[in-house]
């Protein structure tokens, strides 16, 4: 892959999912940022020929990248990121497409969604299987490692990320997540961690964390000796609080993680970090995952409250995108909440971490009140222990602030999941308000009845 535009991808000692880069399709700029993806046969040129519509027509192309076509082998599949600046450049890219059409086969245009809103509003997935879209978004391929990297040089670690990568990229959304078996180093960096975090979770951990723990003991095959299936834990989870997971190839953009949470899905990576430094990760694992985010998906105010965030990103302007992925560092990857009166994490960077779990709960670092507006808008670093946290008095109280912030996002429109029908619903028409009203009050005559059958 060659990648063109700056990302500036996390690093952290536990890992993090999104990217600390633009990633809507319109630019702080007002350029609009248009996805092409495109098939060509694994021939000399192929490329660029390809490419040259674009050129010919001074289109600006700010990302590249490629993947071997698993149905058909000798074709490759490409994604490119177009950037346009003003309507001659719109009118050139329609032309490009028709010239790339002759040149290569599936040609697909990636461009937002248009529900008869007022203004730009960036694309935004409707229904749970449109996240399959975002294989073709990632910014960065989980076996693609930068010369830092622990595993730069271990060819065998290599080719096990290309192979962890390949089975995410090809996943879709209603197959069961394939299983893969770890090997004897793997699975040797895994009890490492497992046995010295596990051990501090009693004294560092929240309640809910807790509470939540013994069950994926129990249910799950957590322990030292073995990693879990992500098929195994997501339908464990899905019983809990009908979030589920879903295999991720590398890192993917703010808005598209953020836009799975919005449907209870979390995008989790299936490899493990290198075992010549298991106290250290470039990228989220298979340990950031399993240990640090999982446990808390089964509980329900935390569940609810993660996917509130998610809510809040759909079709949100990129600069309140960004708000929110700070909003999800400070909470859902390095939160701390009260418990009697001592602080406890719930972050799974915390909970993954051991330097970083020892570090948020002490004194040497600081501690602020949970005000979402100041929050969204606090820098922080990527690649050191967190200096500063933020303390929720209780999950369901952050989940109210949240939505109370949320509310101030500037989109002509308001969404509701329906979790019947697996989809996000738009509440943008006065038939569709109507609607949820009187559902709504059938849930409430069913509650009346109920309340009515209880003895005083």
């Amino acid at each position: 892959m060659t990648e063109v535009a700056e990302n500036g991808v996390a690093e952290n000692v536990s890992g993090q999912h999104i990217g600390k880069s633009k990633s809507g399709y319109v630019s702080a700029k007002g350029s609009k940022m248009v996805s092409v993806v495109f098939s060509v046969y694994n021939q000399p040129s192929s490329l660029i020929k390809a490419l040259a519509p674009f050129e010919k027509n001074s289109i600006n192309l700010t990302h590249i990248e490629s993947r071997p076509l698993a149905e058909d082998p000798e074709k490759y599949k490409f994604l490119l990121n177009l950037e346009l600046s003003n309507e001659e450049d719109e009118a050139n890219f329609k032309v490009a497409i028709e010239e790339l059409k002759v040149l290569a086969s599936s040609v697909q245009v990636l461009t937002r969604r248009d529900e008869g809103t007022e203004g730009e509003v960036p694309w935004f997935p409707i229904k749970i299987a449109e996240l399959d879209r975002f294989a073709d978004q990632i910014l960065s391929y989980g076996s693609e490692l930068d010369s830092d990297h622990p595993g730069f040089t271990d060819e065998v670690y290599r080719k096990r990320r290309k192979l962890f990568a390949d089975i995410a990229y090809n996943y879709k959304w209603g197959q069961p997540i394939p299983k893969v078996e770890y090997n004897e180093a793997e699975l040797g960096t895994w009890s490492t961690i497992f046995t010295k975090l596990s051990g501090l979770f009693e004294t560092h951990a929240c309640k809910e964390f807790r509470n939540v723990w013994p069950l994926l003991v129990q249910n799950c095959g957590y322990n030292k000796n073995e990693i879990p299936q992500l098929e195994n834990v997501s339908k464990f989870l899905k019983d809990c609080t009908g979030f589920t997971l879903r295999p991720v190839a590398g890192l993917l953009s703010s808005r598209d993680f953020l836009a799975g949470l919005a449907f209870r899905v979390f995008h989790s990576t299936q490899y493990i970090r290198h075992g010549a430094n298991p106290w250290y990760t470039p990228e989220p694992d298979i340990c950031h995952e399993l240990i640090g985010h999982v446990p808390l998906f089964c509980d329900p105010e935390f569940a609810a409250f993660s996917q509130e965030i998610g809510l809040a990103s759909l079709g949100a302007p990129d600069e309140w995108i960004e708000k929110l992925a700070t909003l999800y560092w400070f909470t859902i990857e390095f939160g701390v909440c009260l418990e009697d009166g001592v602080v406890k994490a719930y972050g799974a960077g915390c909970i993954s971490s051991i330097e970083e779990l020892e570090n948020c709960v002490s004194e040497k670092s600081e501690k602020l009140p949970f005000e979402p507006s100041k929050i969204a808008v606090t820098p922080y670093p990527i690649t050191t222990i967190q200096p500063l946290y933020f303390v929720a008095p209780s999950f369901t109280e952050a989940k109210m602030k949240v939505r109370e912030y949320s509310a101030q996002i500037p989109r002509p429109f308001t969404v509701h999941y329906n979790p019947y029908t697996q989809s996000v619903e738009l509440l943008n028409k006065r038939s569709n308000c109507i609607k949820m009203i009187r559902d709504l009050a059938t849930e409430m005559k069913t509650l009346e009845d109920a309340v009515s059958k209880l003895e005083d």
